[in-house]
């Protein structure tokens, strides 16, 4: 079987309602398209079978609009339907419930990152029981927090605050369901706080450094910023 791909689109977006109402965060219109629609045709470059969408606030919307365009992409598409919110940890625990393989690609929905995915993937099975995440070099931030590596391994995830230089979490995951990553854990949680630092301490974390285009629409400077960048899709992509 292809690829397995869960994307995390049921958050409120709360940060953006002055300049998106009524949607959720995903289906924010972007250079005229659901933001959504940028995130499943970079998808379509790689070998994915199956796209689980994990939604909650406003899900209908995203059912909709999937049932009237799903003939466009070249996978099928399941659900996992919080009917409480969940947290991002929540979330992706539901989802898995949903998925055939044991190996799992998980992205933010409000977050475009061009990872290679077949190579994340490739050094994931290196050590397949860890968490592996895509790492984005980036400078004068302050808004991510700094990831610290040792070689491959994920050592520290660093309070936000001002970095010149550094790493940061780019919101995209491959990870195993055999892996006991959930273990004990259920109802709302963070996947942030109650998954990744965990498996931090334990040394079951690896990073990898990608350098390619990334945004994260989640405050109105940045969506506004997508809205321009994305006029020219195909150039984000090379």
């Amino acid at each position: 079987m292809g690829k397995e791909v869960i994307i995390l689109a049921g958050g409120l977006g709360t940060r953006l309602r002055g300049v998106v109402q009524d949607v959720p965060k995903c289906m924010a219109p972007v250079a005229g398209r659901p933001f959504l629609w940028y995130l499943l045709e970079y998808l379509t470059r790689y070998d994915v079978e199956r796209v689980v969408l994990s939604v909650g606030y406003l899900r209908h919307v995203i059912m909709d609009w999937i049932k009237e365009h799903a003939d466009e992409f070249p996978f099928d598409f399941g659900y996992a339907e919080e009917t409480e919110p969940l947290g991002t940890g929540g979330g992706i625990r539901l989802a898995l419930e949903q998925c055939y393989n044991d190996e799992v690609i998980v992205l933010n929905g409000d977050t475009f990152f061009n990872v290679d995915l077949d190579m994340l993937c490739g050094q994931h099975r290196l050590s397949p029981l860890s968490i592996t995440i895509a790492l984005k070099p980036m400078r004068h931030f302050s808004r991510y927090g700094n990831v610290r590596l040792s070689g491959n391994m994920i050592v520290a995830f660093e309070e936000k605050k001002y970095c010149e230089n550094g790493l940061i979490n780019g919101g995209v995951y491959v990870l195993d369901k055999r892996g006991g990553i959930f273990d004990g854990l259920s109802g709302k949680f963070s996947f942030e706080a109650e998954v990744l630092q965990p498996q931090c301490v334990h040394g079951n974390l690896y990073g990898v450094v990608q350098d390619g285009y990334f945004i994260d629409i989640g405050v109105p400077a940045d969506y506004a910023k997508a809205n321009e960048d994305f006029l020219d899709f195909d150039i984000l992509n090379a």
